[in-house]
C-alpha cells in the first residue's frame, strides 16, 4: 500500500477514536488526538508540496475517497459534541470578563 494511502487510513482510525472521545465529553484526549491527525495531515501536505505524484490505482483512489468521506462523517458528528461544549465555555469565559471589569469598574477587588 503506498505511503499516501497507509497515512489516510491511520487518519481515519485517529478520527474514530476522536468521535468516540467527543461521545464521553473526553475534551482532552480529543485534542491529543486531534494533534496527531494535523501532524500526519501536514505530513500529507508536504508531500504534495514536493511535487511527488500520487501513485495510486483506482481501487485505491476509490478507498481514499471512501476514507475522506469517513473522516468528514466522522467530523460532523464531532462537531455536534463540541459546538454545545464550546458555546458553554464562551459562555463561561464571557462571565468572567463581565465580573473582572465590574470589580474593575466598582473597585471591589478579590
Amino acid at each position: 500500500m503506498p505511503h499516501e494511502l497507509e497515512h489516510y487510513e491511520t487518519m481515519c482510525r485517529i478520527s474514530i477514536m476522536m468521535l468516540e472521545a467527543a461521545r464521553q465529553n473526553d475534551w482532552t484526549r480529543l485534542g491529543l488526538l486531534e494533534a496527531e491527525v494535523a501532524g500526519l495531515r501536514d505530513h500529507l501536505q508536504a508531500l504534495g508540496e514536493a511535487g511527488k505524484p500520487s501513485e495510486l490505482s483506482e481501487s485505491q483512489r476509490a478507498r481514499k475517497r471512501e476514507l475522506i468521506q469517513l473522516m468528514l462523517d466522522h467530523d460532523r458528528e464531532i462537531r455536534q459534541h463540541t459546538e454545545p461544549w464550546m458555546a458553554s465555555m464562551r459562555r463561561l469565559f464571557a462571565g468572567a470578563s463581565i465580573e473582572k471589569n465590574l470589580r474593575k469598574a466598582y473597585g471591589t477587588g478579590h
